[in-house]
C-alpha cells in the first residue's frame, strides 16, 4: 500500500504516510536504518508511481478515515527509501494538495543540490533535512551513501534550499555511539546548522533494531554533552528525542494489509501491536502467521521486541 496510517509522529501530530518509492530504494544504507540495510543503491531519479494512483489510494484512505471519525494533521512522505528519488514528487505533492492537509516530506538531503530536487520541496508545508555529519569521514561511516555523492555540494545544496524556502524547515540529526557523537563532529554539525537556520534542530537517537546490531545510541552524558554543544552554536530550538512514538495508530477493516504498510517503513514494539489487536478483538494468532510466512520479522532491541515487515518478501 501506498498510503499508510495515520501513524503517531513525534514532530507531526497524527500523520498519513506516503510510501513514494519501491522498497528498499535509497541514496544512503545508513547504520540506524530501521527498515534495514538498503538493496537497491541509486543516486539519480525516477519514476515509480503514476501520481494519479497515489492520489486515488490517499483519497481511498482519507475517506475511510473520515468515515471512522479519524483526522490527519499531516500527509507526509515518508518512504520505503528516499522520497527526493522519485521524479514526479512535485506532481503529486500538488495532487495531494487537493485534500486541504498539510504536506511533510522527510529526506535525507542527498540530492538537494538538484535543482528540480529543490523546486519540488518547495511546494511541501514542512520539510525534514539530515545532518547526520558534515565531514567526509563520519558521513561515510553514518550513512553509508552511494559513491557518486559528493558531501560538499549535499551541504551546499542544504543551505541553498533553506535560504529560499518558505515553508518549516526543520533538521535532524540522529546520534549513533562512537561513530558521530565526538566533539570534533559535534562542533561541525552545530557550525552548519547554524548556517542553516532551521525552525527546529531535532537530534535523535536509535529507538528501534537499527541495520546493523552493534549501532547503539549515546550514553545519557554524552547525548547531554551533544545536545548542550549544538544548542550553544545555533539560534535555533533544539529537541531531543529519546522515546518511541504513542499508540495512536489508525488501521482499516483490513488490518492485515495496514498493519504490512505500516510495518515497512515503521516497526512497531510488541506491546503496542497487542494492544491494537486487544481492542479489535483479532487474536495475536494472525501476528504469528505472518511471521511464519516470513512476511514480518521479529527483533530485539534494547530489550523490546520489535516486528518490521521482511523487505525481500
Amino acid at each position: 500500500m501506498i498510503a499508510f496510517g495515520p501513524i503517531p509522529s513525534r514532530r507531526l501530530g497524527q500523520s498519513l504516510g506516503i510510501n513514494n518509492i519501491p522498497p528498499k530504494t535509497c541514496s544512503y544504507s545508513c547504520v540506524y536504518c530501521q527498515i534495514g540495510r538498503t538493496n537497491k543503491m541509486q543516486a539519480s531519479r525516477s519514476k515509480f508511481y503514476d501520481p494519479k494512483d497515489i492520489f486515488l489510494e490517499t483519497k481511498l484512505k482519507i475517506n475511510d478515515m473520515n468515515a471512522k471519525g479519524e483526522k490527519a494533521d499531516y500527509i507526509t512522505f515518508v518512504a520505503d527509501g528516499e522520497p527526493t528519488l522519485d521524479i514526479n514528487l512535485g506532481a503529486e505533492i500538488e495532487f495531494l494538495k487537493q485534500f486541504d492537509i498539510k504536506i511533510a516530506v522527510i529526506t535525507n538531503a542527498s540530492l538537494l543540490w538538484m535543482d528540480d530536487v529543490k523546486r519540488d520541496l518547495m511546494k511541501a508545508d514542512w520539510v525534514s533535512i539530515k545532518v547526520d555529519a558534515v565531514d567526509f569521514d563520519a558521513w561515510y561511516k553514518v550513512d553509508r551513501p552511494h559513491g557518486n555523492l559528493d558531501i560538499e555540494r549535499i551541504k551546499k545544496g542544504s543551505l541553498d534550499f533553506a535560504q529560499c524556502y518558505k515553508g518549516v524547515l526543520v533538521t535532524e540529526t540522529m546520534l549513533a555511539s562512537g561513530i558521530n557523537d565526538n566533539k570534533e563532529c559535534l562542533d561541525g554539525i552545530g557550525m552548519h546548522l547554524a548556517k542553516i537556520k532551521p525552525a527546529k534542530a531535532y537530534i535523535l537517537v536509535p529507538t528501534r533494531p537499527p541495520a546493523e546490531s552493534n549501532v547503539k545510541r549515546p550514553s545519557t552524558s554524552k547525548l547531554k554533552e551533544a545536545f548542550n554543544s549544538i544548542r550553544t552554536m545555533v539560534d535555533v530550538e533544539v529537541e531531543c528525542i529519546t522515546e518511541d512514538e504513542g499508540e495512536s495508530f489508525f488501521f482499516a477493516d483490513d488490518i492485515i494489509n495496514d498493519l504490512l504498510s505500516i510495518l515497512s517503513v515503521h516497526p512497531v514494539r510488541e506491546e503496542v501491536i497487542d494492544k491494537l489487536l486487544n481492542k479489535r478483538k483479532i487474536n495475536k494468532k494472525v501476528i504469528d502467521d505472518l511471521v511464519k510466512k516470513g512476511l514480518i520479522k521479529e527483533f530485539i532491541y534494547e530489550n523490546r521486541k520489535f516486528y518490521r515487515k521482511n523487505q525481500e518478501k
